[in-house]
């Protein structure tokens, strides 16, 4: 039997559409009600020698005030003017009602051949009309240059459409700006019309991947040290809007917060990351430094701007894993390629310095980086080794509730015995049970245990 919806009608696939998909649905139907009296009123006055131009106030969008859809939170908090309010609109069309824009298919038959005037790209496998700036231009102005120029301003960097990575104008090559696509970015697509923001792509446009842990402070074995410097970071996540903006110390202290974790491998600075994410509702990003760092002058600036560009206004958490290949130190100038490199290092300063989240950089040892990030560091944040106390916890949290221990296995002895990393005990115990379940067991056996810790200081160049 077919679902239904909470109106009672039928839902195709027995999918049940949320109350919060059904209103942004109904609202967006309002604007798309709107924005299609728009256009009628703009190719009437267009194609009629008798019509007047099209008054803009009799043509206000609805009032969404009292709604609640994503989409109506987006425009109480903006607050946009008709013309952004026109410009989301249009470039949001493509996505959800395409064939809204087949009108400007139009061709002029004086020159068999498309209306200029009104911009567009045709695009995707069914050569879909595609609104460019100067789509936007027509709409709004038709031939009228002021308010061609004015529009401009709605795409320069300064705009909160650029600054908050909502729209922009896509250029391909060295084309006019105006003749550029409107591009809403994907995770403002995604609010639009599911009330989710989509994440980015990890990939050469996007650098940097998404990650996150199903475990909980709890399963982190930190010293008690390391945990404390941690909260300060909680801190800020926490009240660090209302010591900017409540208190007005934002013309006094720089936006986000950078930290510098720095220890061992495998002492937990990547789970703490995505900890410090989970528990404050933000998402966290690994930079690949592999799809960053280029031989190529300027390109890794180019990449690095790519994933500050989105993150920025985002809240969310950057980490910067093996941080010494981005931010190692500046070397003496000999020659062109140490001036380009110590020039790199200036830009990631400036990056890193103005971004507005919070940036995590982890490396092996502190003086592989270079002294004037250290200064700029809100937090520097030592993981050492465990020590006894808090290996024989990893040791006693680690094994599955699946799983018993031979009898003769004493963990408290392999704790005290053996100095690994938490992650190098986990490796263990991973490579222990599959050897009880390769054989068809559920207990631990101590000698797997051992051979497990011997291939750990094998790997890590020292006996065992």
């Amino acid at each position: 039997m077919d679902q239904v919806a909470l109106d009672g009608s039928p839902i195709a696939g027995g999918v049940a559409m949320s109350t919060s998909l059904q209103q942004n649905a109904r609202d967006l139907e309002r604007e798309l009600a709107w924005f299609a009296r728009l256009l009628d009123a703009r190719f009437q006055a267009y194609f009629s020698k008798d019509a007047p131009a099209p008054d803009l106030a009799a043509l206000a969008p609805p009032d969404l005030s009292g709604a609640d859809s994503p989409y109506a939170r987006f425009i109480q908090h903006y607050e946009p003017a008709f013309e952004e309010r026109a410009a989301l609109v249009l470039s949001l069309v493509p996505h959800v009602r395409p064939q809204l824009l087949d009108v400007f298919f139009i061709k002029n038959q004086k020159f068999d051949r498309k209306f200029t005037e009104f911009g567009g790209l045709r695009g995707g496998p069914d050569g879909d009309f595609v609104p460019t700036g100067e789509t936007l231009a027509f709409l709004l102005g038709g031939n009228d240059l002021a308010i061609r120029f004015g529009l401009q301003r709605l795409f320069e960097a300064d705009h909160y459409f650029a600054r908050h990575n909502i729209l922009r104008l896509a250029p391909v090559g060295d084309e006019p700006l105006m003749k550029a696509p409107l591009k809403l970015s994907d995770e403002t697509l995604g609010y639009f019309t599911t009330g989710h923001p989509r994440r980015p792509d990890f990939g050469a446009n996007f650098p940097a991947r998404f990650i996150e842990t199903q475990l909980t402070w709890d399963d982190l074995v930190l010293h008690p040290g390391t945990r404390r410097q941690i909260e300060e970071i909680g801190t800020w996540i926490e009240h660090g809007d209302a010591l900017l903006n409540d208190w007005g110390m934002a013309p006094k202290l720089r936006p986000g917060y950078r930290s510098l974790f720095y220890g061992p491998p495998g002492t937990g600075k990547t789970m703490t990351a995505c900890l410090l994410g989970k528990s404050t509702g933000r998402d966290v990003y690994r930079v690949d430094l592999s799809l960053v760092v280029s031989k190529y002058i300027g390109e890794t600036e180019k990449n690095l701007s790519k994933v500050f560009d989105q993150a920025q206004h985002k809240g969310w958490i950057l980490f910067f894993d093996e941080a010494d290949a981005l931010f190692g130190k500046r070397s003496e100038t000999k020659d062109a390629h140490d001036r380009y490199a110590n020039q790199e290092v200036s830009f990631l300063l400036q990056r890193i310095e103005t971004f507005d989240g919070i940036a995590i950089l982890a490396s092996n040892r502190r003086e592989n980086l270079d002294e004037a990030f250290a200064r700029r560091f809100e937090s520097i944040i030592y993981f050492p080794m465990p020590r006894p106390e808090e290996r024989l916890r990893l040791w006693r949290q680690g094994f599955s509730s699946q799983s018993r221990l031979e009898s003769s296995l004493d963990l408290a002895e392999l704790a005290h015995d053996h100095q690994l990393a938490g992650g190098a005990i986990m490796n263990v115990i991973r490579y222990a049970s599959l050897q009880a379940l390769k054989a068809s067991r559920t207990e631990i056996a101590g000698d797997d245990i051992l051979h497990g810790i011997r291939r750990e200081y094998a790997k890590e160049g020292r006996g065992g």
